[in-house]
């Protein structure tokens, strides 16, 4: 048991009741059980459950980083594969044109 204010002391259950008014009150309750409808609503299940829950509650997006590494090697390789296409491109816009140039 611990002592109340007041010296009054308090039982593991009057300490339980004081915390769920305390999570009422501050509308934590209300929150919790809105993020978990809305997983239990979601049509597809989240790979990350907590990072959606992390993402309901905060407002934010969940960032899930090694996806996003995987998508930025991607792209970057992408990148590179096209700066060379268009290199190699280029060059041939140049040798037509030096052609089409030298033709009477």
């Amino acid at each position: 048991m611990a002592a109340a204010p007041g010296g009054q002391w308090k039982t593991p259950d009057a300490k339980r009741d004081e915390f769920r008014r305390y999570l009422e009150k501050a509308g934590v309750l209300d929150g919790l059980t809105k993020v978990l409808v809305n997983l239990y609503e979601e049509p597809e299940r989240p790979q990350q459950p907590l990072g959606f829950m992390a993402e309901q509650l905060s407002g934010t997006s969940y960032v899930d980083v090694p996806t996003l590494q995987k998508e930025n090697f991607d792209l970057k390789e992408k990148v590179q594969g096209l700066q060379q296409q268009n290199a190699e491109l280029q060059r041939k816009i140049e040798e037509l044109t030096a052609r089409q140039e030298a033709e009477p």
